[in-house]
């Protein structure tokens, strides 16, 4: 694909998250690689659900701006990460839902497990729902490159990851494909669901 390809990729996704209340007004950031050594992110303090073609730049893998006059995300290195870390991702897409939000401030572990949802196969490499889907959550931290050496150990241990929590922040998930990681996005807001449900229930 060519940049502007890719560029109306993350236009139509902010429109969708958006739609869907998972990316309100200015919050969220969105990317996808364009080769090896560069990655097209959204600009900072964007709103989500009007990106245009000027509210996308270039970065280079350390997550400095290739394009003079336009900021990236604050938290562009967490995808830059991403993209180091396994060639064969795509894409990324950071989420601000009010789901992810509220089940990473009310979960007290350091990680959900999703078990037995038939759900869980809509993410990459899972086939069956007898499995068990492991999502991280770390604590919020303005310092991302602080944020980002917390991550990658999980990263380097769990190369199965589909997807981690900012705690009573968002979520990050990835795929080869954005059409992939939209799936996904959608798959991890109805567990979250399911899960504050449950919650709900049980602590009546």
């Amino acid at each position: 694909m060519n940049r502007q390809q890719l560029a109306q990729e993350i236009i139509d996704a902010g429109r969708f998250l958006y739609g869907r209340g998972w990316s309100p007004a200015t919050s969220s950031n969105y990317s996808t690689r364009i080769s090896a050594n560069e990655a097209l992110l959204t600009v900072s303090g964007k709103h989500k659900g009007q990106l245009g073609p000027d509210d996308v730049l270039a970065t280079d893998m350390d997550g400095n701006s290739l394009e003079p006059g336009k900021k990236p995300s604050a938290e562009t290195l967490l995808h830059t990460q991403l993209y180091r870390w396994k060639p064969e991702i795509g894409a990324v897409l950071h989420t601000h839902s009010v789901n992810a939000t509220v089940l990473s401030r009310l979960t007290l572990a350091d990680s959900l497990v999703f078990a037995d949802y038939e759900l869980q196969k809509a993410f990459s490499g899972i086939t069956t729902h007898e499995s068990q889907v492991f999502v991280p959550i770390f604590d919020n931290d303005q310092d991302i490159a602080r944020l980002a050496s917390q991550v990658q150990p999980w990263l380097d241990e769990h190369p199965d990851c589909v997807g981690y929590l900012i705690r009573g922040h968002g979520l990050y998930t990835w795929g080869p494909r954005m059409s992939d990681v939209l799936r996904q996005v959608e798959a991890f807001e109805f567990l979250f669901e399911c899960e504050l449900k449950t919650l709900s229930i049980t602590r009546r």
